[in-house]
């Protein structure tokens, strides 16, 4: 639909879930994807390539939009796409993308409430699925709100208060280590699964 050859996805959730150890605590469900802003090429990588790309940052030095010289109208494809998709409860980009989405976004627009502002973000957008059915376990995230998120509340995330937070005083303590007993109990099931 975007006519990129495929996608490229960077971080996934673990294959059961479970703690991420680059940090991520969003994808520690199994439900969520990060989808690199920079198209596939039209041939296979090298084990090498694979491990030295860098997805492209589609947002300008200032933060207050999408950079010109790099954005195109296959990124609104592609977002929009993945955004149509049933299974999709979420999809995260940076500010600057979710106002160039709203700017140019035609006809229906419906699929933009799904499309949520988030820090970081500027590289690839963020997917988020609902829960499959069955599992009790699993809960799905409250419904978007109403609108297109396009509203006054996107001004929000261009305030000098997110573009430019005073730095801490002190630097935060790191996170100790998570331990079993913190995890569900469902975790507990998957180590002990033979």
């Amino acid at each position: 639909e975007a006519g990129w050859n495929g996608i490229l996805v960077g971080d996934m959730s673990q294959p059961r879930g479970g703690p991420m150890l680059t940090g991520h605590a969003s994808h520690q469900l199994g439900l969520d994807a990060d989808i690199w802003l920079t198209p596939m090429p039209g041939r296979t990588f090298s084990r090498r390539e694979r491990e030295e790309l860098s997805a492209t940052n589609v947002v300008a030095s200032d933060w207050l939009d999408v950079d010109p010289a790099v954005w195109r109208p296959n990124h609104l494809a592609i977002i929009r796409a993945a955004a149509k998709e049933p299974a999709v409860q979420r999809i995260f980009v940076n500010a600057a993308i979710k106002k160039a989405l709203c700017r140019e976004a035609q006809g229906d627009r419906g699929w933009l409430s799904k499309v949520r502002p988030m820090y970081g973000h500027n590289y690839h957008f963020h997917i988020r699925l609902a829960c499959p059915r069955g599992e009790e376990a699993c809960a799905d995230q409250d419904p978007v709100p109403a609108g297109d998120g396009c509203d006054a509340s996107l001004d929000y995330w261009f305030s000098d208060a997110v573009l430019h937070p005073p730095k801490p005083k002190h630097p935060p303590k790191p996170k100790p280590p998570m331990t079993l007993s913190q995890l569900p109990a469902e975790c507990r099931q998957v180590l002990l699964a033979k």
